[in-house]
């Protein structure tokens, strides 16, 4: 069957609720050095802000340090559970186009993986080079 998500998931999340707002987010991301934070209420996963988000519906937005989490973050949010197989997690990112996938069961989050956790713990590196690749790919262009 092969590994499992439970294997290669990052366990030590760093969580938001919806009390915090753009700047404490922004902080958070700069301490822990992530560009990705998942939005939670009593463990259960309800979204996940990017550092995209806060520049695209935040701060181009001109909206203050003091908005809403609700207000930026991402509400449809591709998951994947404890037991799904790290073969099938690299073509559910491919497909999606998604560089990070929290980890669900029960509704409630129990860990993310990153395309680089793919990669770096060297299991099914071949798989990770593909949805990297097929990510990279598909990639609308940037217009200025």
């Amino acid at each position: 069957m092969g590994r499992t998500l439970r294997d290669i998931m990052s366990r030590d999340c760093v969580t938001i609720t919806l009390q915090d707002n753009v700047f404490e987010i922004a902080v958070k991301m700069k301490e822990h050095d992530v560009g990705f934070i998942p939005v939670v209420e009593n463990k259960k996963l309800i979204g996940v802000v990017t550092d995209r988000d806060l520049v695209v519906r935040g701060y181009a937005e001109k909206r203050s340090g003091s908005f809403e989490v609700k207000e930026v973050m991402s509400t449809d949010v591709v998951t994947a559970s404890s037991d799904m197989t790290v073969d099938e997690a690299s073509h559910l990112m491919a497909r999606n186009q998604i560089r990070r996938l929290p980890v669900v069961d029960n509704g409630e989050l129990v860990g993310i993986v990153a395309i680089g956790d793919l990669a770096v713990r060297q299991i099914f590196v071949n798989e990770a080079g593909e949805a990297l690749s097929e990510i990279s790919e598909h990639r609308a262009p940037v217009t200025v």
